[in-house]
């Protein structure tokens, strides 16, 4: 089985993960996935107790973390860690059973096809000190971009689920929110014309909304199964 949720922002959003609010991961195995769509905030300061006891924490779990980046995570560090393949794609072993799905990768999770595209918009990096707080690789490379295109061309621009932290303009333009104008939203406006795809989860935006199209769902404090 594959649940979704939103940012956890560890420490400030994990528990959102614990037997009392999750009590179906009971049920689960490390054959099971939890994917958490960005702001994981798990790797975030050098040899921190803090860091590590949550990180221990997920990977004593029933079920396998997943996530993907959002734009407040310590990216060097992320960077760090070997770069290795798994189920199709380039990820990050943060331990055994916490996973970090890297950018325009597509996986193969339990017989479905999973397009993953982290990063986003800091709306309040004014306030942040950068390699502190604050790190410009929260927008994606032009080498991670076209790594992107090169997967969607080989997967034919279809997949059956997309996993990212922010989205497109046009579902910005939905929530009635004031449109980020990044490359990366900008690259989300191409696969929302383009891509096919069953569903679209994404984060960000610390609210639980699934959208009239039934395409798109913004994830935060719910855990949703597909």
């Amino acid at each position: 089985m594959i649940f979704v949720t939103g940012d956890t922002h560890i420490p400030h959003d994990i528990r959102k993960l614990n037997t009392k609010n999750f009590p179906f991961q009971s049920r689960l195995s490390k054959r099971d996935f939890l994917i958490i769509c960005g702001d994981f905030g798990g790797v975030w300061s050098r040899n921190s107790d803090e860091d590590k006891y949550w990180i221990d924490w997920l990977d004593k779990k029933n079920f396998t973390t997943l996530f993907v980046d959002g734009n407040h995570e310590n990216f060097d560090l992320l960077e760090e860690y070997e770069v290795k393949e798994w189920n199709g794609g380039k990820v990050h072993f943060i331990r055994d059973s916490v996973i970090h799905l890297m950018r325009g990768q597509v996986f193969m999770i339990d017989g479905l096809k999973f397009f993953t595209m982290g990063g986003g918009t800091s709306v309040d990096k004014d306030t942040r000190t950068e390699g502190k707080s604050w790190w410009k690789q929260e927008i994606p490379s032009e080498e991670e971009f076209s790594e992107a295109f090169v997967n969607l061309e080989i997967n034919d621009w279809e997949v059956d689920y997309v996993i990212t932290h922010t989205t497109s303009g046009f579902i910005m333009e939905k929530m009635c929110y004031i449109k980020e104008e990044s490359q990366l939203n900008r690259f989300f406006n191409l696969l929302y014309r383009k891509l096919k795809y069953k569903h679209w989860y994404f984060g960000h935006f610390h609210d639980d909304v699934e959208y009239s199209d039934e395409k798109h769902t913004l994830m935060y404090g719910k855990i949703i199964k597909i």
